[in-house]
Order: C-alpha cells, then sequence, then structure tokens
C-alpha cells in the first residue's frame, strides 16, 4: 500500500462500509479505516458479513481489537484474505468494554504484548501491519512511556504508528469524553518523528481543517482526520487537495445522484436506507437548505417503501448550491 499523508480514523458507529464509500466519493486518495473489530468476533463470529467492503473503497485498512497473538495471527489472515490493503492494531480505544477484553489503550502498558501480536501478524501476511495508540494512559503521560511502548513495538518490526495526541484515562471518563478532556499534546506525536526518523508517524486528534493539517505535515508523515471528517464531510475535499492539489472535486449534487445510485444497490442487498443516509447529514453544512436537507433525511430515510428516490428529493431545493 503507497502511504498518502491522509486517512479517515477508524470510528466507531461512525465507519462503516456506507460511510467509506461515501468519503471516497469526496476524498479519493485517502486511507480509509474500517470501525474496529476484535479478532475473538472475527475467529468466532460471522467473518464474511465483519469484513465485507466495497471495491472502491480501496485503499482501506482493516483495524482489529484483541490481545491473543494468535487469533490476532488469524484476523490478519482474515483480512489478507479479503483484500484489505493494510491490518492495523487498536492500541488507544478507552472504553471499559475494550479494558475487560484486555486491549485498547490499556495495551499501552503491556508493549511486549503488542509486540508478541504484531510479530504473530507480520509474519502471517504480506501485507502492512500498523498500530494506532494514544500518547500515554491515566498518569503514565510521561515522554519516556510514550518512547518506551514505541521503541518496544518498532524493535519488533512495525514502521508504522497513529497516534492520537491524547492521553486516555482508563477510569473515570467516558469514550466520548476521552476524545475531548484530555488535552491535545501534539510535540508528544511530532517528537516521535523527530527521534525515530525510521518510521512512519501519522498524527490524529483535533484535526479540523486543512490549514491545521498542513501544519501538522511540517513534522509528521500523515495526518488522520477523525469527526471532522464525518461532522463536516466536505471537509474532506480541502485535505484531499492539500494531499493531491491536482484534485478537481466533484459537485455537491452529483455525490448525491453517486449516493443515490450506491443505495439503490445497497437496499438490494438488503441495507436498510437510513444506514446509509445517517452519514450524508452533514454534506450541506453552512449552505442555505442544509437543515431542510437533514430534516428530510433525518424524518423519512426509516419509512417503509422509500428509496433512493429520497435523496434526489431532499437535493431538489439545493440544486442551486449543489451544482
Amino acid at each position: 500500500m503507497n502511504i498518502v499523508p491522509l486517512a479517515v480514523a477508524p470510528m466507531m458507529d461512525w465507519t462503516d462500509r456506507h460511510c467509506r464509500y461515501f468519503h471516497r466519493l469526496l476524498a479519493p486518495s485517502a486511507v480509509l479505516y474500517t470501525e474496529m473489530v476484535t479478532a475473538a468476533a472475527l475467529v468466532h463470529g460471522d467473518a464474511g458479513r465483519l469484513l465485507a467492503f466495497n471495491t472502491e473503497e480501496h485503499p482501506v485498512v482493516l483495524q482489529v481489537g484483541g490481545s491473543e497473538p494468535e487469533l490476532m495471527r488469524t484476523a490478519a489472515k482474515l483480512a489478507e484474505q479479503a483484500g484489505y490493503d493494510a491490518v492495523n492494531i487498536n492500541i488507544g480505544c478507552p472504553s471499559d468494554r475494550v479494558q475487560k477484553g484486555a486491549f485498547g489503550a490499556c495495551l499501552m502498558a503491556e508493549p511486549d504484548t503488542v509486540s508478541q501480536c504484531w510479530q504473530a501478524m507480520a509474519e502471517a501476511v504480506s501485507i502492512p501491519v500498523t498500530v494506532k495508540s494514544r500518547i500515554g494512559i491515566d498518569d503514565r503521560d510521561d515522554a519516556a512511556f510514550l518512547d518506551a511502548f514505541v521503541d518496544a513495538v518498532a524493535g519488533a518490526g512495525c514502521t508504522h504508528f497513529d497516534i492520537h495526541a491524547r492521553i486516555a484515562i482508563l477510569a473515570g471518563l467516558s469514550p466520548k469524553q476521552n476524545r475531548e478532556v484530555p488535552p491535545l499534546i501534539y510535540d508528544a506525536v511530532y517528537r516521535q518523528k523527530q527521534r525515530r526518523p525510521d518510521l512512519t508517524v501519522f498524527i490524529n486528534g483535533g484535526i479540523v481543517d486543512a490549514d491545521a493539517a498542513a501544519a501538522h505535515l511540517q513534522h509528521v508523515d500523515g495526518v488522520m482526520i477523525g469527526r471532522a471528517a464525518y461532522q463536516d464531510p466536505w471537509s474532506l475535499v480541502a485535505f484531499e487537495q492539500l494531499a493531491n492539489p491536482d484534485y478537481t472535486p466533484p459537485a455537491r449534487a452529483a455525490v448525491v445522484h453517486e449516493m443515490a445510485d450506491y443505495v439503490e444497490r445497497a437496499l438490494g442487498q438488503g441495507a436498510s436506507l437510513k444506514h446509509v443516509t445517517r452519514h450524508m447529514l452533514g454534506l450541506f453544512n453552512g449552505l442555505p437548505g442544509a437543515r431542510a436537507w437533514r430534516r428530510t433525511l433525518s424524518e423519512r430515510a426509516h419509512l417503509d417503501g422509500v428509496g433512493p428516490e429520497l435523496l434526489l428529493a431532499a437535493l431538489e431545493p439545493l440544486e442551486s448550491v449543489a451544482a
């Protein structure tokens, strides 16, 4: 997989296959990440359903959570067999459910376990195996802690780190609060690239516009965009233009028409209209008619018998600003 300096972060309940298809229309070169799926779910559950994605999503990375090397090895094999471009280990999620499963951010305190998982996965596949972490956990937020984690996992062979520039508070904060309360310390991520120029380092956390992304790219190899990409999807156009200056974005109306075609196919495969349109609510943010667009999709997408024509009907009042 070629490294481009732009990625859309894995986001639980958000970056499903419908969301990723939509984002691909706006950012042709961005690396798209799946929601986290556990290795146990892949090995013991319906792997075919969990791994399904659209070919248009490439380059697409499967994010996996787990702490048992053999399960992680099998999960990586399944990812490669399914056609993913890379597989990423989640060492950043702070939720109680993830901690009870002994993976996610709590594994920053167990770099040897992470190294063993990485090695087991890398030995089993030819696609890249990468790691996404925080800069620390709880009161272990000093530079030496992050240095030791990165060095241990890099020592096992990992060369690509996606680092969310916040610590994770494992007790007392919800996952939502963990995305907002701990302060962003971008210098902690920059420092990893400065002291380990041999590694590929992407920065994640609070990046809301292309100007901020451009500033980060003076210090690291790439930017990973999270909530901004979801809540204001058109912002992906500016991020894409930063990564690919020759990019000419489509008209928003053209994006809606392409999504209407996608909806028709998705419905034929058993998807629900609301599961597609929920990702599109922010497409017209900041433009006249944006509220009506959101209201039409929110109030009608769940109704029986409604299909892709709903998108076109919602678009009609916005044609003048969507061209």
